[in-house]
C-alpha cells in the first residue's frame, strides 16, 4: 500500500465519517486521485473500491497513493462492502452502474456494497458523467428520478463541451459532507451577512469598506458542510466561494443589504441563526448628486449615519441566537472585550467575534476572540477554529 501524507486539514467537517468512495468505469476516473486527497482534507475515514472498467482508466496504485488505504477491486473473503458506512460516494456513476443498481443486479463487490447500503438506509451520492447525449436520454432521466425517488443524491454539474463532467472534487466533498452531516442533531437554518458594502457619493464616485468577504465565505462553506442551512447575504467582495453555495443573495448597498436581511427574516422558516459578518458602512451621503467635475483642489464630504442592521433586524428575526462582529484599530485587547461587551449589552447578541485589524493575517497574533455575555472569551488561533467554534456554539 502506497502513501501519500502531503494533505492539509482543511476542515474536520468529515472527522470520524466512515466513507466508502466507488469508483467506475468513466473517463472520469482519471480524477479519482484528487477526490481522494480532498476527501482526505477533511478527515474522511476512506475505503476505496474500484470496478474492473475503472482499471483500465487508472490504476489502483495511485488510488492506493491518494487514499492511503488498500484498493478493494474483487471479490474479498472479508466482505468488505458489507461493513457499515455513513456515505457512499460514487464517482463517477456510469449509466451502467446507475441501471445495476435501480434493478438490484448484484455481479461484483460494488453492486453488493449499493445494495447493502439501499437496506441500511445508508445514504447513496451519485456522480453521473456522461457524453450529453446520453444524458439527454429519458432512460437516462428514468433511472436518475429513482435514484432520488428511493432517498439517494445525485449531484450534476452543468453541460459543457457537449457533455457532462464532474463538478469539481470541492464541490463534491462538500455536499458530501453536507449530505453526512444533515442528520446530526440540532441542524440550523443559519443567514450569515458578509462582504463589505458600498454607497455613492456621486454618479460615478462610491466609498466602500476594507472587506474581501473571506472570513464570510469561509464560515458559510463551513456551517453548510457541517449539515445545516445557510443563506448568504452578501455584499462587494473581492474574493470568491470555494464551491457553489446553493442560497446567496447578492446587495451592494447597506440599503440593499437591509432589505435583502429582512426578506431572509420572513422566509418560512425563518433562519434561527443570523451570523453579521458584514463591513457595514456606517456613514453615506445624504443623497446622490451629478458627477463633481475633476481637477477641483479639495472636496467637502458630509454624511450622514446609516442604520444599523442588528438593532433594525431585531424586530423581525424573533428568537434566535445571533452572533455580531467587531472590529477595532490601536486598542488593547482589554479595550477590544469591553466594546465587544457593550454590542452585546445594547444590541442584545449572543456572542461577538472580536478582531484587532493589525492582527489579522499575522501568525503572531490570535486570529479573532469569541467573547460571551459574560465577559469570558475564547482566543482563536486560526480560521478553522474560529469557523469549529462558532459552529460548536450554534449547535
Amino acid at each position: 500500500m502506497a502513501k501519500d501524507t502531503g494533505v492539509v486539514i482543511r476542515s474536520s467537517s468529515l472527522r470520524d465519517k466512515k466513507v466508502l468512495f466507488v469508483v467506475s468505469g468513466g473517463i472520469a476516473a482519471v480524477e479519482s486521485v484528487r477526490l481522494c486527497r480532498e476527501l482526505r482534507r477533511h478527515e474522511a475515514e476512506l475505503s476505496i473500491m474500484m470496478s474492473k472498467e475503472a482499471e483500465k482508466i487508472i490504476s489502483p496504485l495511485a488510488l492506493s497513493w491518494a487514499s492511503g488505504e488498500s484498493i478493494l477491486t474483487d471479490w474479498d473473503p472479508e466482505m468488505k462492502q458489507l461493513d457499515r458506512y455513513d456515505v457512499i460516494l460514487v464517482a463517477p456513476a456510469t449509466r451502467n452502474t446507475i441501471s445495476k443498481h435501480i434493478h438490484g443486479i448484484m455481479d461484483s463487490p460494488i453492486m453488493m456494497a449499493l445494495s447493502a447500503a439501499r437496506g441500511s438506509k445508508t445514504p447513496i451520492i451519485f456522480v453521473p458523467s456522461m457524453h450529453q447525449d446520453l444524458f439527454d436520454d429519458p432512460v437516462t432521466s428514468d433511472l436518475l428520478e429513482k435514484i432520488v425517488d428511493e432517498g439517494n443524491y445525485c449531484i450534476i454539474d452543468s453541460e459543457k463541451e457537449g457533455r457532462r463532467k464532474q463538478p469539481s472534487p470541492i464541490e463534491i466533498v462538500a455536499k458530501v459532507a453536507h449530505i453526512s452531516n444533515s442528520s446530526l442533531p440540532n441542524r440550523k437554518k443559519i443567514a450569515i451577512t458578509l462582504g463589505a458594502t458600498r454607497a455613492p457619493i456621486d454618479s460615478v464616485r462610491a466609498i466602500q469598506n476594507a472587506s474581501s468577504g473571506k472570513t464570510g465565505w469561509a464560515i458559510a462553506e463551513y456551517l453548510f458542510m457541517k449539515g445545516h442551512d445557510v443563506n448568504c447575504i452578501a455584499g462587494k467582495t473581492s474574493a470568491s466561494p470555494s464551491f457553489n453555495l446553493p442560497n446567496i443573495h447578492r446587495s451592494g448597498s447597506p440599503e440593499e443589504m437591509l432589505s435583502q436581511c429582512i426578506e431572509v427574516a420572513k422566509n418560512s422558516p425563518s433562519p434561527n441563526v443570523w451570523i453579521h459578518a458584514a463591513a457595514v458602512l456606517d456613514y453615506t451621503m445624504p443623497a446622490e448628486v451629478g458627477k463633481r467635475p475633476s481637477g477641483q483642489e479639495s472636496w467637502k464630504i458630509e454624511l450622514k449615519p446609516t442604520l444599523k442592521h442588528i438593532s433594525e433586524l431585531s424586530q423581525h428575526v424573533g428568537e434566535c441566537i445571533r452572533i455580531g462582529f467587531k472590529l477595532e484599530t490601536n486598542v488593547s485587547e482589554e479595550e477590544l472585550i469591553q466594546k465587544s461587551l457593550d454590542q452585546i449589552s445594547k444590541y442584545g447578541v449572543d456572542a461577538v467575534v472580536a478582531n484587532l485589524l493589525g492582527q489579522i493575517g499575522d501568525s503572531e497574533y490570535p486570529r479573532a476572540r469569541l467573547v460571551n455575555p459574560d465577559g469570558s472569551f475564547k482566543v482563536l488561533n486560526s480560521q478553522m477554529d474560529l469557523c469549529e467554534e462558532l459552529e460548536k456554539f450554534i449547535s
